[in-house]
């Protein structure tokens, strides 16, 4: 069996080199299509195989799709926030170093995961209940936070854009016509919106260089530290996901671009790792992943740790060719015209919303791009738009 798990592990880091990089290719998707075809594969193999494969693809697609977010703007959930300070650095000729913070962050990630997860294992059952009904009021607390921390006017700005896209974000996510809700919603949000300020601007993508400053040790304790925080209530906890999380994490300490490009790359793994750990504690999943993972098998604790491991040889592996793809994206895309790159990427977003979401996406996905256009001339951090999960989040744990 050890050789069909090598096989299924290869499998499945090349199958997420493939959703990593391929802007509406989802994990969830191609675990569904594992779990469809399992009463077929589990004639010639255990179920933990599958699961082997189902983890290392998720683990590796964590790494790569900062690449596409970066460099392209095309957001997922987990790498939404990343667009505004990976393109920062992009402009400044330093896109290979957003990409490697966030690749250096989610190998921290997976560490914590294996550091951790005993901790988890006795502490989370016995307080998982009492805490369960707390999180919309935390939820609260840091979206309050987070606004009222903008400088004069534009905390209310803020509220605004919150509120706006908290409606926005309920509306589509019960907007019954729409087979995958998030991936307008957030492309507009996130991915659109800034295409479309690029083109105004008319900005060009200078050379980009491979030098990286050095990590500040004091930075990489902060990002942990938020990321410890943040992380477990977001993988224990319904409804919540990687981008909470990076909210929450960034509510906790005063955070500089290039240390928030760090916490979303911890708090992507992070959040992956705890969601198969948070499988076997409280048997419940928290991701789609999980969810097929625990269809397919009853996790027991060597189940767990092989998986862990698993996330240990494949995040290594992932780090490597992150950083290698990063590189040869860098050197390409500064002899790229720019604008017309950025009209092609933009035509391909709005295809993709109506073939992954249908025709009806394109009502959320121009909506959403006029509210990210909003939020990006008004001056406030974009942060503030991830009311379109967290506003839904807080209704569903209050009512």
């Amino acid at each position: 069996m050890l050789l069909e798990i090598f096989i299924a592990m290869a499998g499945g880091i090349l199958c997420g080199v493939c959703t990593g990089l391929f802007p509406g290719i989802h994990i969830n998707l191609v675990a569904l299509m594992v779990f469809t075809a399992s009463g077929f594969l589990l004639q010639f193999t255990p179920p933990i195989v599958l699961a082997v494969f189902i983890v290392a693809m998720a683990v590796c697609h964590s790494f790569l799709d900062f690449i596409p977010s970066i460099f392209l703007g095309a957001p997922e959930e987990s790498t939404a926030l990343s667009i505004l300070p990976g393109h920062r650095l992009l402009l400044k000729g330093r896109g290979y170093e957003a990409v490697r913070l966030t690749a250096i962050g989610s190998f921290i990630g997976i560490v914590l995961t294996l550091i951790l997860t005993p901790l988890f294992i006795f502490t989370v059952p016995p307080i998982y209940e009492y805490s369960a009904k707390f999180i919309p009021y935390i939820l609260i607390l840091a979206s309050t936070f987070l606004i009222f921390n903008e400088k004069g006017n534009k905390k209310w700005v803020a509220l605004f854009v919150f509120i706006m896209s908290g409606i926005l974000g309920v509306f589509t996510l019960d907007f019954n016509m729409l087979k995958e809700p998030l991936f307008p919603l957030l492309t507009g949000l996130f991915g659109t919106s800034v295409l479309f300020v690029s083109l105004k601007e008319k900005k060009s993508i200078p050379k980009q260089e491979l030098y990286c400053e050095n990590l500040n040790k004091k930075d990489v304790a902060v990002a942990v530290k938020a990321s410890i925080l943040s992380a477990p209530l977001c993988s224990f906890l319904p409804g919540l996901g990687a981008s909470q999380a990076a909210v929450l994490g960034s509510s906790f300490a005063d955070i500089e671009e290039r240390t928030f490009l760090l916490l979303l790359g911890i708090i992507g793994t992070f959040v992956t790792g705890l969601n198969f750990v948070s499988l076997y504690i409280i048997q419940k999943g928290r991701s789609g992943t999980s969810v097929i993972i625990g269809k397919l098998l009853e996790l027991n604790i060597q189940s767990l740790m092989l998986l862990i491991a698993v996330m240990l040889v494949s995040g290594s592996i992932a780090l490597l060719l992150t950083l290698c793809l990063s590189k040869i994206f860098s050197k390409k895309i500064s002899g790229i015209n720019y604008g017309k790159l950025n009209l092609y990427v933009l035509l391909l977003l709005i295809l993709l919303s109506i073939v992954i979401s249908g025709p009806y996406s394109l009502i959320v996905l121009v909506t959403s791009t006029a509210l990210g256009v909003f939020a990006n001339e008004s001056g406030i951090k974009k942060m503030h738009l991830m009311g379109c999960l967290m506003l839904p989040v807080i209704f569903y744990l209050l009512f």
